[in-house]
């Protein structure tokens, strides 16, 4: 069976990704990306397998997988047979060598970075002390942003190139490719990107990736984790961070803006997501804003 290329957006001004999940069981299929991976398992027992190499997996496994290696970790049957009795929860680090800046790796200081990544090319488990401290970085990186979230990315990987306690998974040389999934993927996500301030639908996504709707939908949910209408909710929302925090426009333009017909729908959907009113978001970033009764602003 081919791997599907999975892909996880990055968040507005960000250079990789950071998430975590919580699930009922890890609904995501036999997959690869071209991104390194660091994976913590908090919660959840299994079977996982990494290339060629089949383990088993509980709360707190950890490891750096390298690019394009296909791999998937696999619940128990009990977490399948009774949805609920469980959770299946991790975090997730995505990043790329360009995340941490080309010209910074070839400093003479980033070689135990260069060296690390050399031998995360087949995987590496990481256990001892190293995985607490790892863990515990983990835990805190999910609170941070910006420059904050990027020097605790380099800390943990200046951690794991320093650690006598990684050991390789595979020594195989396992690689996922698909090339007509990735092409599909690529043109839908360039798509999206291109038209997501308009009133886009899932039946012309579907077409431009020559699927039918409920197939289309399934590889979608599947390879970014995400329902097509969720992807596109998550990138209006960035656009419209964006604007609140660039400019000065009044939060009805930057509703329709970002593809939203309705302000209503627009203050819901981003008070849900950061728990702010755009109106308070945006006076949080621009507190000398003063505006006028009909939503225009004045200095």
């Amino acid at each position: 069976m081919k791997p599907a290329l999975e892909h996880l957006p990055r968040e507005s001004g960000e250079s990789f990704v950071v998430k975590y999940f919580e699930y009922a069981y890890y609904p995501t299929p036999w997959h690869y990306h071209p991104e390194y991976e660091i994976v913590l398992v908090t919660e959840s027992t299994g079977r996982r397998i990494i290339g060629d190499h089949i383990s088993d997996f509980a709360s707190g496994n950890l490891a750096l997988i390298g690019p394009n290696i296909p791999h998937i970790y696999k619940n128990d049957p009990a977490y399948y047979k009774s949805p609920g009795s469980g959770k299946a929860c991790s975090i997730v680090i995505h990043f790329t060598e360009a995340s941490l800046g080309n010209d910074f790796l070839q400093l003479p200081e980033f070689a135990p970075l260069r060296a690390l990544f050399e031998k995360a090319a087949g995987g590496l488990d990481i256990t001892g002390n190293t995985n607490a401290l790892i863990s515990g970085k983990l835990e805190t990186i999910l609170s941070q942003s910006g420059i904050k979230r990027w020097l605790c990315l380099v800390e943990i990987l200046t951690i794991l190139a320093a650690s006598k306690e990684t050991k390789p998974i595979t020594h195989s040389s396992v690689i996922g490719y698909n090339e007509k999934e990735s092409n599909r993927l690529c043109a839908v996500l360039d798509w999206i990107t291109a038209n997501f301030e308009k009133d886009i639908r899932l039946a012309e996504a579907a077409a431009i990736a020559e699927m039918q709707e409920n197939a289309f939908s399934r590889f979608f949910a599947n390879r970014t984790r995400k329902t097509f209408s969720g992807f596109v909710q998550e990138l209006r929302l960035q656009k419209a961070a964006k604007l609140l925090t660039s400019t000065e426009n009044s939060v009805t333009a930057i509703c329709y803006e970002c593809g939203y017909n309705n302000i209503s729908n627009f203050n819901r959907q981003f008070l849900s997501r950061y728990k702010v009113s755009p109106k308070q978001y945006q006076q949080n970033f621009l507190p000398d804003v003063k505006r006028t009764p009909n939503g225009h602003t004045q200095s």
